[in-house]
């Protein structure tokens, strides 16, 4: 058996100039006074267990209006999104790593000790739990009677949901050296979209883990193993047949849902991830940086450098905002327009490297410290009538 060497390079992505050829030394950028054009209210906050890394791949989702959070000690809790009152709360007893995911009233998590666990939605009761080929580090997908769930050795299984049964397993290599963390999959139809390390995006057939369509995201360059990581590990999007995906150290690119075909790309190197629309695609790069990308050629409409090495989550698209979290626990608001800073506040004592969970004008973010705070923005005009 090859050992894979997957130590967390993201604490090396913080100091470290090796992955992208910057002076990573540059101190952040300060935060300048603004002309606020919204202000923020915080609804309400909720104290979890912070862990870290280990929070990476353990986001807020919402369904049904019940929100659904887990703890990286094995807590999973349902709440309230208006209120962050819990309805329920179960202990499985294991170290959490992936999830929740959500779909057909059930949801599913992954364990670091290489465990896949099904619970039901609305009481949290579990359903089964599987032992799957290694330890899982990104969000299960339900949907159709199946649960797809990813595992860091570059395994993708599919699960039946009633009686916990393997349907099929898709295996690929992994490369010598990756970053600590996996893509999760996506379902689509009767398509699974999954991002590799390697910089490759797949479409597999959800009934049998077929390959329909093999997509090259980026190709690894360079003489050294740290120079040719191009990991897929931020989640793909997907707008109205285009998935929109981003890899570290290479590009971001939009790509034909059906064929695979790659529409086009630019070469805006990223770990944390994207968010788009019909109209837009917005990134926060390597340098920390925000981009805003003509959603059907990839062309610049605009860049903001102002939150430069702030080391910035991947930005979450809230009605004709952006929203994004940095390494101070600072959530920043943006206009889609043209990029300036309308607010910003600080909603808790640690980094937010999870990209910001909205829902009904709401944007819920949860720190590496573990606290989960419910936001709502008012525009300041709107006040003065």
């Amino acid at each position: 058996m090859r050992l894979i060497p997957r130590w967390p390079l993201l604490l090396l992505l913080a100091g470290c100039s090796v992955f992208s050829g910057k002076d990573n030394a540059d101190p952040p950028a300060e935060l300048v006074g603004l002309e606020e054009g919204l202000r923020i209210e915080i609804l309400w906050e909720k104290s979890l267990e912070g862990a870290g890394e280990t929070l990476l791949k353990l986001a807020p989702v919402i369904s049904d209006g019940v929100l659904y959070i887990a703890e990286p000690s094995g807590e999973v809790f349902a709440l309230d999104p208006q209120t962050g009152e819990k309805r329920w709360s179960v202990d499985t007893e294991s170290p959490l790593s992936g999830g929740p995911g959500v779909g057909n009233g059930l949801l599913a998590l992954g364990t670091l000790e290489a465990e896949l666990i099904l619970l039901g939605a609305e009481d949290g009761a579990e359903r089964w739990r599987k032992r799957v080929s290694s330890e899982v580090l990104s969000s299960p997908a339900i949907n159709d009677g199946r649960v797809v769930c990813r595992t860091t050795d570059g395994g993708v299984a599919a699960y039946a949901t009633d009686t916990g049964e393997k349907r099929w397993l898709y295996d690929r290599s992994v490369p010598v050296l990756t970053l600590r963390g996996d893509s999760s999959p996506l379902i689509s139809g009767s398509q699974v979209l999954v991002g590799f390390a390697g910089g490759k995006l797949l479409g597999l057939s959800l009934d049998a883990g077929l390959v329909a369509w093999e997509a090259v995201i980026s190709t690894p360059q360079g003489r050294t193993e740290l120079e040719r990581v191009v990991d897929i590990d931020a989640d793909p999007k997907l707008v109205e047949g285009t998935v929109y995906v981003t890899a570290f150290q290479g590009e971001v690119a939009a790509v034909s849902e059906s064929s695979g075909v790659v529409l086009w790309r630019r070469s805006i190197p990223s770990h944390a991830g994207l968010d788009a629309n019909w109209r837009q695609l917005f990134v926060s790069d390597d340098a920390d940086h925000i981009w805003s990308l003509d959603a059907t050629n990839g062309a610049t409409l605009w860049q903001q450098k102002a939150l430069h090495a702030r080391r910035l989550s991947a930005p979450a698209i809230l009605d004709d905002y952006l929203v994004v979290g940095d390494f101070e626990g600072y959530l920043h608001w943006l206009a889609q327009e043209d990029g300036r800073q309308l607010a910003r506040v600080k909603v808790g004592s640690e980094a937010i490297r999870l990209k910001p969970l909205v829902k009904d004008d709401i944007v819920y973010v949860l720190d590496e410290g573990g606290t989960l705070s419910a936001l709502k923005a008012y525009p300041v005009e709107a006040e003065s009538h």
